[in-house]
């Protein structure tokens, strides 16, 4: 899998905006908007809509690690 930078245009709320952002959270992004039957377009604006404060793409990113760390089982007796 490569890890460049991506650069996509998304429309959002109407708006074109350009993200950057590696192609390892394309694919999530991609996975994630599929599993809830939504656009990727329709996902970022969500995450726009949310965000307080930093750019776009370091939103979502941020918005992909929790999306996968709430999906880890943790064991009872962890600590």
């Amino acid at each position: 899998m490569k890890s460049g930078i991506l650069k996509r245009s998304i429309v959002i709320a109407g708006h074109k905006t350009s993200i950057s952002l590696e192609e390892p959270f394309w694919i999530c992004i991609k996975e994630i908007a599929a599993g809830r039957l939504i656009s990727i377009s329709e996902l970022v604006a969500e995450i726009d809509k949310k965000r307080d404060h930093g750019n776009l793409s370091s939103a979502i990113r941020q918005f992909t690690l929790t999306h996968y760390q709430q999906q880890l089982v943790i064991p009872a007796n962890a600590e």
